[in-house]
């Protein structure tokens, strides 16, 4: 329906970064197009899943949670970066909501950036060991990489896992991660967004990635510790 020429939905019943459930009718009418999971049925529009609604124009999106991570303060994460600007850095932390890390919260020294390029702090696609520190009611999450041990992480290898599996890879107290460690000798940064750094010799870096995945698949298996010390062995 066209009101003073621009083309206006009919009914929309739902905001940017709502979250929606199955089932959930988002707008009535054919001014917005389905995209992601959400689906038309007749005139109405509809969320298939439980997700992250995105209005962008006339698009209506529902991005799926299930498996993402939501991001809360506090929370140490490893992010990617993936974009520069004037005053920070944009990075991907494996959720459906933005992060941003800004110039003050990259390192505990003044970076002047008259004397120095961004890019020699966290460059694109540097991986980053960092803490969000606070989620506005956008959903926009800021992180700070301030103090040790955040930093940017070394080459290494990035493996990812669900994000609800990590409290069974760390294990009480860290007793399990503290174990693959110990047998690997490798440096191992767990990130609660489901993303796991590990630098090491290649072999045992392997290794270790084999034994996070065989953990995330058999989590609720009892006798777990000594399945990974077994395979930490090679036997």
């Amino acid at each position: 329906m066209k009101r003073g020429g621009y083309i206006m939905a009919d009914k929309l019943f739902v905001k940017d970064h709502d979250v929606v459930v199955p089932g959930e009718e988002l707008a009535e009418g054919l001014d917005y197009l389905p995209a992601g999971k959400a689906f038309r049925d007749g005139e109405k529009i509809f969320a298939a899943t439980i997700g992250l609604v995105s209005v962008k124009g006339h698009v209506l999106k529902v991005i799926p949670l299930a498996g993402k991570y939501m991001p809360r303060r506090g929370d140490v994460v490893i992010a990617k970066v993936t974009g520069i600007g004037h005053s920070g850095w944009t990075l991907d932390i494996n959720s459906p909501y933005m992060a941003d890390l800004n110039i003050g919260e990259a390192s505990s020294e003044y970076i002047d950036t008259n004397r120095h390029e961004m890019s020699e702090y966290f460059d694109i696609d540097d991986y980053v060991l960092c803490e969000v520190i606070t989620i506005s009611d956008a959903k926009f999450v800021k992180l700070t990489a301030k103090f040790r041990p955040y930093r940017r992480l070394s080459p290494g290898n990035i493996i990812e896992v669900s994000p609800t599996k990590i409290p069974r890879i760390i294990g009480k107290q860290g007793s399990m991660i503290n174990t693959i460690k110990d047998y690997s000798k490798c440096e191992i940064s767990v990130g609660q967004n489901g993303w796991i750094w590990i630098s090491g010799e290649p072999e045992q870096q392997a290794r270790v990635a084999r034994v996070i995945k065989m953990i995330e698949k058999e989590a609720h298996k009892q006798g777990l510790t000594d399945r990974v010390k077994n395979m930490m062995e090679g036997k």
